[in-house]
């Protein structure tokens, strides 16, 4: 889930999130470093290909990245392979699948984690 800084308008545009993520680079050796230092927190930075774990990237920012983590996102991949990646995706909690399926104006049924169950069911259903 994406957590939105306290400044930031919910109802932001796609022409916003284009505009600030213009003077972003696009390619750098060390992705890790673009993003919070929270996300990442279990892995080797060094280690982090842009190319090679870019489901990975983009799952971790959906499920636990802050809204610049989400612009770098934007700016690195573009809309359609977040969009692409995040449909493909085993997991996604219900909130940011709600966020996805409406940024990207698709329904929840065509998201695979929506119709493939987890496989470990959580124990206490309350």
């Amino acid at each position: 889930m994406i957590i939105w800084e306290r400044t930031i308008d919910p109802h932001i545009s796609m022409a916003t999130i284009n505009s600030n993520t213009q003077d972003m680079p696009t390619t750098n050796s060390n992705t890790a470093s673009l993003f919070s230092t929270n996300l990442f927190w279990d892995t080797d930075p060094t280690t982090l290909d842009q190319v090679k774990h870019t489901r990975f990237i983009i799952e971790r920012v959906l499920l636990r990245g802050r809204l610049r983590d989400w612009f770098t996102l934007v700016r690195l991949y573009g809309l359609e392979r977040i969009k692409q990646e995040a449909m493909n995706t085993r997991y996604l909690d219900k909130t940011t699948l709600s966020f996805c399926s409406t940024l990207f104006g698709v329904p929840k049924s065509k998201f695979r984690c929506y119709n493939q169950p987890r496989s470990i069911q959580q124990l206490w259903p309350f």
